[in-house]
C-alpha cells in the first residue's frame, strides 16, 4: 500500500517564550508512523501567513491530511480540538504585531467548521495509554484557531482531512510524553 501523506506544523516561539514545544515535539516524531509519511512545518505565529503557508505546503506536498499543532500554556493536558471559530481575538499581539479584536478569519465563512480528522479517537487513544488529554471545543481566538479554521475552510468540500492538536507546557507535561501523544494520534488518524 501506497503511504499517505500527512503535513504536520508546529510553531515558532511566542510571546514571552523563548522555546515552543508544539514545534520541538513535531521535529522529534519520526519521518513515518504507520502508513503516514510525515512532511513538517514550521510556522510563524502570525495570523494569516501560518495558514497560508500551510495550505501551500498542503498542495505543495499533496498532504491526504493535516495535523497542526500548538502551544496552551496554562492546559496540563493534551487537547485535540473539536472546532475552529471563525472569529480573531488577540489578548497579545502576534509576532508581527498584529492584535485583531473580533475580526472574522473569513468575512464570508460560516461561524464554525468540525475538525475532519478523527479527535475524538484521538483522545482516547491518547488517554489509553496513560498520558493526560482531553477533547476540546475551543481552540482560542489566537492564531492556532486562526490556522486550524483557515484549512478547514480551504480544504471543505475536498478529500483533505484536518485537525489541530494543542500541547502543554514542557513544565506541565514533558515533552517525550506529547511526542508520545502525537504518535498515538497520528496512529488512528
Amino acid at each position: 500500500m501506497e503511504p499517505k501523506t500527512l503535513l504536520i506544523t508546529g510553531f515558532m516561539p511566542f510571546g514571552s517564550e523563548d522555546r515552543n514545544p508544539s514545534w520541538e515535539a513535531v521535529s522529534a516524531l519520526p519521518e513515518r508512523i504507520g502508513d503516514w509519511l510525515l512532511k513538517k512545518l514550521l510556522l510563524p505565529v502570525e495570523f494569516s501567513r501560518a495558514a497560508d503557508l500551510a495550505e501551500k505546503a498542503a498542495e505543495d506536498c499533496h498532504a491526504d491530511a493535516i495535523l497542526s499543532v500548538g502551544l496552551a500554556a496554562g492546559r496540563t493536558a493534551v487537547t485535540p480540538e473539536y472546532v475552529g471559530v471563525n472569529v480573531r481575538d488577540a489578548s497579545i499581539p502576534d509576532n508581527a504585531g498584529v492584535q485583531p479584536e473580533g475580526e472574522p478569519v473569513d468575512p464570508d465563512g460560516p461561524a464554525a467548521y468540525f475538525s475532519t480528522l478523527p479527535v475524538r479517537e484521538m483522545t482516547k487513544a491518547i488517554q489509553g495509554a496513560g498520558v493526560p488529554a482531553k477533547l476540546s471545543y475551543t481552540a482560542g481566538t489566537y492564531v492556532c484557531n486562526d490556522l486550524l479554521y483557515s484549512l478547514l475552510h480551504r480544504f471543505s468540500g475536498t478529500t483533505v482531512r484536518a485537525a489541530f492538536v494543542h500541547i502543554p507546557l514542557e513544565k506541565d507535561l514533558p515533552l517525550n510524553e506529547s511526542i508520545h501523544a502525537l504518535t498515538l494520534a497520528i496512529e488512528v488518524i
